[in-house]
């Protein structure tokens, strides 16, 4: 059964060594090989995404549900802990891939600017990893608020690098990137209030399994969801804005 759990995620995890492989193997007269693995890996990322976010919402529904069970709403809530990793996962390595991407799809990075989009994903896929696996911890804590300063430095300096391109030119053929690039930091904006809106609901999860429940404290897990949900659907409405302007590319030279 862990092996069933574990298996998406080890299937995101080993992808980038599936890429790196494949790289080593290619032939000089295939050189769309490798821009077509990549977007595949891209395109996979979206899937593991979207699809656990949704998930997530669907377990929400029986957590805040008063008719359930303390246990019901106890296990559907860490449930949702469970599959919600995947779309932090994809989130981590998106950058980095769409990068990569864009080398292959003919816009040169400078060396230390590729340097840095291929240590970005491992370093947030760690990150969100040991924030993970640490939960409930002192250690875990602190981890949780060095991902909260990371992500946003993400917001900030994903829509500078954007103004900078803008201004150099740098993407004036591909002006859709610049687009999607200013749409996952809104998606990073929103996971971050939405973390924020669901404090209420993992400490009123904590008090239902210590204390039972309570029409109180029905009101505030209810709320709590109903908050963060708004942004969720925010990043849905983002994330498949992101998806069509890859596919229709529009301006594209």
């Amino acid at each position: 059964m862990r092996l069933l759990k574990a298996g998406p995620l080890a299937f995101l995890l080993l992808l980038p060594a599936a890429v790196w492989a494949a790289s080593q193997v290619v032939t000089s007269d295939e050189p769309g090989f490798i821009y077509l693995l990549v977007l595949f890996f891209h395109q996979v990322l979206f899937v593991f995404w979207l699809g656990p976010d949704i998930g997530v919402y669907m377990w929400s529904t029986k957590a805040v549900n008063p008719q359930l069970s303390p246990g019901q709403r106890l296990a559907a809530g860490r449930i949702m802990r469970v599959i919600g990793l995947l779309p932090q996962v994809c989130m981590s390595l998106m950058l980095t891939v769409g990068g990569v991407l864009t080398e292959l799809k003919g816009i040169e990075h400078p060396w230390w600017q590729m340097v840095a989009i291929w240590l970005l994903g491992p370093f947030w896929l760690a990150l969100t990893l040991l924030v993970y696996t640490s939960a409930g911890t002192e250690r875990g804590a602190r981890l949780a608020q060095l991902d909260i300063w990371f992500r946003w430095l993400m917001v900030v300096s994903v829509p500078l690098s954007v103004i900078y391109a803008a201004n150099t030119g740098r993407l004036a053929d591909w002006p859709w990137i610049m687009t999607k690039l200013l749409l996952f930091a809104a998606v990073v904006f929103f996971s971050l209030r939405m973390r924020q809106c669901l404090a209420p609901f993992v400490a009123g999860l904590e008090k239902l399994a210590a204390e039972g429940p309570s029409q109180q404290l029905d009101e505030v897990l209810a709320k709590s969801i109903s908050r963060a949900r708004l942004f969720m659907f925010a990043s849905w409405l983002a994330l498949a804005m992101a998806a069509a302007l890859g596919i229709i590319q529009p301006g594209t030279a």
